[in-house]
């Protein structure tokens, strides 16, 4: 996140309509919006504008002060990492109901900070600001905003008043630009519980994520951005995917939708697989959804450093098996870690590096002529081969005859064109055109 822009963060107790208020505001569904209480528990990042005046949001989990359970503390330690960057707090309650304890304490702590505080009333017809929002002034804040998240309606007079004295945006310089479309996205994806917080915390060097030996304790996803030798590197740490008719709770689902919403949108995905309990059949099908979405892929072997007998052959029979399991990620690298110990961490970022200019790069005409010239395929003839998209790299081979290649023929053609080229970590797509046909096949 960058520190050139000012940042505003959304606190309150459970379950009184942060996230709403959060997608609102960004324009964009990046929480997880529901009835239940307690869905958002890490910190959630966007970006805004008004009135040509942009600033960071983040949206907390639901604060309970006094609440000394275990997940509530860790909510409420990564809600205070937010409130130390803040530059306003929106302090959100329901305002269809009374002021509880929970409100009274939180207020408490937020007057102690010294920080610009706004007393938002959500779920409340702004026109009837006085009669219903009145006793909320009790709380000892004295700018007061009666807002339908939902709806829409306050949003604008509240963010009228927290943006005043935000500065205008600038146009950014030539080399600004460049930086950002050269940023690598990255979803770090797995079961729940193999270690991807704590992967995500080593690598940006922060304990960003809630880390719990819970299974299932990050729902939303959460992203840092890290940058190493000049280039951006933007993590995002996934929902663990649970197998179908596990997700029983509304919060799950929807996290497993997101989940696969952030792969598509990545560059690049880390799957984490846990190497004390082995490959199993959920960890398969997560990989199915990385390769299928086109994205270029690491397999990190997480927990390496707790498998008894650690040596050279039982990385190979472990690789075997992950060989064996994911004949279709054929194309990832491997890599053996521990995040907890960082531990083979640091050999990610070059990795992450070199698959992603792998799935970015674009072979000319020319060379995959000369290619084809050198290239012994007997199934058809082909006359030519052009490449027409990246990530994934995306090929049309020209033939004699129409048709898709049989499985194992295609499969030949693409490990010749990696072999030629490179390809690493990254699918390959080949479509058959019969030349003359005027359509693809």
């Amino acid at each position: 996140m960058s520190n050139a822009i000012p940042t505003v963060v959304i606190v309150g107790r459970p379950n009184v309509g942060k996230s709403t208020l959060f997608n609102r505001i960004t324009g964009q569904r990046r929480a997880i919006v529901g009835d239940e209480p307690g869905i958002t528990r890490d910190r959630i990042y966007g970006t805004a504008e008004h009135d040509g005046r942009p600033f960071d949001l983040i949206d907390t989990g639901g604060i309970v002060v006094n609440d000394h359970e275990y997940i509530p503390g860790q909510v409420l330690r990564q809600a205070e990492v937010a409130l130390e960057m803040a530059d306003h707090i929106i302090f959100l309650v329901d305002g269809r109901g009374e002021i509880t304890g929970s409100d009274r304490d939180l207020a408490q702590m937020l007057k102690r900070l010294g920080k610009p505080v706004s007393l938002v009333v959500n779920k409340v017809d702004p026109d009837l600001r006085q009669d219903l929002t009145s006793e909320f002034y009790r709380l000892g804040i004295a700018d007061v905003f009666p807002v339908s998240a939902e709806h829409g309606t306050g949003t604008d007079a509240l963010l009228d008043h927290v943006t005043e004295g935000f500065p205008k945006a600038e146009e950014p310089a030539e080399g600004e630009l460049e930086a950002v479309k050269n940023g690598i996205k990255i979803a770090i994806i797995g079961r729940p519980n193999v270690g991807k917080s704590t992967l995500l915390n080593t690598l940006t060097g922060q304990e960003r994520a809630i880390v719990s030996p819970v299974p299932g304790t990050t729902r939303d996803a959460v992203d840092e951005t890290v940058e190493r030798d000049g280039t951006e590197y933007v993590f995002i740490d996934t929902a663990g995917i649970r197998r179908k008719g596990k997700t029983k709770d509304m919060a799950e689902k929807l996290s497993v939708v997101m989940a696969r919403r952030h792969i598509r949108m990545a560059h690049v995905v880390l799957l984490v697989l846990d190497a004390t309990e082995g490959v199993v059949a959920l960890d398969t099908t997560i990989a199915g959804y990385a390769h299928e979405g086109g994205r270029a892929v690491i397999v990190c072997v997480n927990k390496w450093d707790e498998v008894e007998g650690q040596g050279a052959q039982k990385k190979n029979e472990f690789e075997e098996s992950i060989r064996d399991q994911f004949k279709f990620l054929d194309y990832a690298p491997i890599v053996f870690l521990s995040a907890k110990s960082g531990t083979g961490v640091g050999k990610l970022f070059s990795l992450i590096r070199e698959v992603y200019e792998s799935a970015t790069r674009r072979i000319t005409t020319g060379e995959l002529n000369r290619f084809v010239e050198h290239l012994h395929f007997e199934e058809r003839k082909i006359f030519y081969i052009t490449q027409h998209s990246i990530r994934p790299p995306a090929f049309a081979v020209f033939t004699d005859r129409g048709g898709p290649l049989h499985f194992s023929h295609e499969r030949y053609l693409m490990n010749q064109i990696r072999r030629e080229f490179g390809f690493r970590g990254t699918p390959i797509v080949l479509k058959t055109v019969a030349k003359g046909a005027g359509r693809k096949r």
